[in-house]
């Protein structure tokens, strides 16, 4: 049986090391240190950590927005409805599962995290599968499109903060 091969550039071949047989000290990474208390204070204040609740508040007032700008576009109060509708769909779970993971006595593990996923994604549905009962007239469009803005809100707040952080490099 033949060693395994790896790819260098231009499609030659060569054989792959074994683990054992490789040599450190042609390492050419330098070594990795720890960070001082300055260092690590300065790279905190540098790049600022947003907290789930300002996240929630921004997707809040983002809702709050395309509702009205959809209520006035549409001239109708049940389009208005259904967009804050969707809004809710995407806050109120996130704000049960924030609460469940980060508030008080929150159990820090992997399972407690897919439990609240898990009652995320369920109030979730059932949200969406009681909005024709809940909402008459429903307006599907407001509803969804307000729903996939809230949730487009994450993304564009972590680039934005990504963006800021290359500005102060």
């Amino acid at each position: 049986m033949q060693p395994p091969q790896s790819h260098k550039p231009g499609g030659q071949h060569a054989p792959q090391q074994d683990f054992d047989d490789s040599d450190w000290s042609k390492d050419t990474d330098p070594p990795v240190r720890p960070l001082t208390r300055e260092e690590a204070q300065a790279l905190v204040a540098k790049h600022p950590s947003l907290s789930v609740w300002q996240i929630l508040a921004w997707q809040t007032v983002v809702a709050v927005l395309v509702a009205l700008v959809w209520g006035v576009l549409a001239q109708s109060p049940a389009s208005a409805v259904s967009a804050l509708y969707g809004g809710a769909v995407v806050v109120i779970p996130n704000a049960l599962m924030a609460r469940g993971v980060f508030g008080r006595g929150a159990g820090r593990s992997v399972g407690a995290l897919l439990v609240w996923e898990l009652l995320k994604l369920g109030l979730s549905g059932a949200m969406l599968a009681l909005s024709p009962v809940l909402l008459r007239p429903i307006d599907w469009a407001a509803m969804l499109v307000t729903l996939v803005v809230c949730l487009k809100v994450i993304g564009v707040i972590l680039l934005m903060g990504r963006g800021r952080a290359k500005k102060s490099v």
